[in-house]
């Protein structure tokens, strides 16, 4: 679809933005909802493979732990709690697999691994990295989102791709798994990969093996613990921020131009950027962003919960 403006008869470049008189832009009736590119078709199906993987490798991690449950949360001698309760391993029919769960676990391990490393390959060398990696303000971001979370900053936050939060979340995941390959090679194949596990003997008292194990059911939990924040987030963000995991695509509002003087290079500049946002619901998002960015400067998200998934 071309958009139409009077920039086909003259080019906005001919004319001399200082002798010309202004004009006046009208302001368009309504916001348009657009079609806003966000996740690559790589990055929706490495997530969504590792979703089923990950789940498999923390349910016969638990069919594994039933044999030798020795971690506990206490202080000294005294227990709070133990992991875990007997009428869970009931419950849950977990008791006497352990062969099955080594089975499962080792197997479904290296399919965790490389999608993981190819995740983290594609991100490197397309530049997603940098919408991911934390900078320099990002613990500032990340604070900001908490408090609009709990209705403690008012203001909508800024719109971008991920906001200071995710890329902490996100980054740290990524190590997190980094660490539980590690780990769980080191106690997988303790002989073979001893050089993983020796670092850590003598570490309180226990050993290279029984430090790697520690490591790999805390690891455990915390992917457990993001995956509950996780989906809590995606659940309250609505449906416009799932559907972008599946088909690539956000639905997003732009506010139309206020009615304000222009100089005829600069109004048929600005009429061909609204006309491009037609455009992009057929040929993509490029218009759509330049009309945000140049357009209608500081303009904050309209979903604050979106910001925050």
């Amino acid at each position: 679809m071309k958009p139409t403006s009077r920039t086909e008869e003259t080019p906005a470049s001919d004319v001399p933005a200082s002798d010309a008189p202004a004009v006046d832009i009208p302001s368009s009736a309504a916001p348009r909802k657009v079609l806003e590119a966000k996740h690559p078709l790589a990055i929706r199906w490495f997530h969504w493979i590792n979703f089923p993987v990950l789940f498999i490798m923390i349910w016969s991690g638990m069919l594994i732990y039933w044999a030798n449950d020795v971690f506990r949360v206490g202080l000294g001698k005294f227990t709070l709690f133990n992991f875990f309760p007997a009428w869970l391993y009931e419950k849950l029919h977990i008791g006497a697999r352990l062969a099955e769960g080594m089975a499962w676990h080792f197997t479904f391990m290296w399919i965790f691994a490389i999608n993981g490393l190819l995740y983290v390959a594609y991100v490197t060398f397309s530049g997603e990295w940098k919408h991911l990696l934390p900078g320099k303000k990002t613990l500032a971001e990340a604070i900001q989102v908490v408090l609009h979370d709990l209705k403690i900053r008012k203001q909508p936050l800024p719109r971008a791709k991920f906001n200071g939060a995710q890329r902490i979340a996100y980054t740290s995941v990524v190590l997190m798994g980094l660490g539980s390959l590690l780990t769980g090679l080191a106690i997988y194949k303790p002989v073979q990969a001893a050089i993983l596990s020796s670092p850590f003997n003598g570490l309180a008292g226990a050993t290279g093996y029984e430090v790697a194990r520690f490591l790999h059911f805390w690891l455990t939990l915390g992917f457990c613990g993001f995956f509950l924040v996780h989906v809590a987030q995606v659940i309250r963000a609505g449906w416009n921020n799932f559907r972008a995991m599946i088909t690539g695509y956000e639905i997003v509002e732009v506010k139309p131009v206020t009615a304000q003087a222009f100089s005829p290079a600069q109004a048929m500049s600005e009429t061909v950027l609204t006309a491009g946002v037609v455009e992009t619901q057929f040929d993509g998002t490029q218009f759509a962003k330049t009309v945000e960015d140049k357009c209608i400067p500081g303009q904050g998200s309209s979903d604050a919960a979106a910001d925050a998934a």
